[in-house]
């Protein structure tokens, strides 16, 4: 019995990829990440998305953690787990019940955070839980998704964030250095960006110890 777990990093994958739990990192490439997820087969009990997001609420800071009532994009919707749901929300005190968005790019400029969570009431926005609820409806397996705010909706990521990511989910840190010495001055947004980060993924290891084996999804 399987739990997979669909992420963005390989870190958050090396955290939540514990007992009974499958991780898969989509690096920023949903068309791959969908050719991963596809090729899974087994004693799949349920998919969830999990990993660090980036906040749309004016209300959430960073290290608040989001648990999905539903993931939506522009035109596309998918109700969570509902037992699943309710046994995440009382696993982790303090979480917050919503929307979560799922996007195909990288949103990194306040004002475009302010206007999706103006336009759709999504609390966060991640990369890769849209390709999970396909992926989840395709086999007709329960879904659910957390996601941990490592940037909240005024801060704006720095031109070497949106290059960090490789497409297998690890750090590039090469295109990292190349993008601080053509731009030196984001180096303060950088670092905030990173002390978020690193926030974020203490909390996102706290929520997995917190939901238990399976992230509490097993015996759905």
């Amino acid at each position: 019995m399987t739990v997979i777990a669909v992420t963005g990093l390989v870190k958050e994958a090396e955290i939540v990829g514990t007992s009974g739990v499958v991780a898969v990192a989509g690096g920023g490439n949903g068309e791959l990440l969908a050719q991963k997820l596809d090729a899974l087969h087994g004693d799949i009990r349920g998919v969830i998305s999990i990993g660090l997001g980036g906040g749309l609420s004016p209300h959430l800071k960073v290290g608040d953690v989001v648990i999905a009532d539903r993931i939506i994009t522009g035109a596309e919707s998918w109700d969570c787990h509902e037992t699943w749901r309710v046994r995440l929300m009382s696993r982790v005190p303090g979480a917050v019940q919503g929307p979560i968005f799922g996007s195909d790019i990288i949103i990194h400029e306040a004002a475009t955070k302010t206007g999706l969570f103006d336009a759709t009431g999504a609390l966060v926005v991640d990369m890769e839980s849209q390709v999970a609820a396909r992926f989840a409806a395709s086999r007709n397996l329960p879904l659910a998704a957390l996601r941990v705010i490592s940037d909240d909706a005024g801060h704006v990521l720095p031109p070497a964030a949106l290059v960090a990511m490789k497409p297998d989910g690890r750090i590039a840190i090469g295109r990292v250095l190349g993008s601080l010495l053509r731009r030196p001055g984001q180096i303060p947004a950088l670092v905030r960006t990173a002390r978020g980060s690193s926030k974020a993924f203490a909390e996102l290891l706290r929520c997995r110890d917190l939901c238990g084996v399976g992230i509490a999804g097993l015996d759905l």
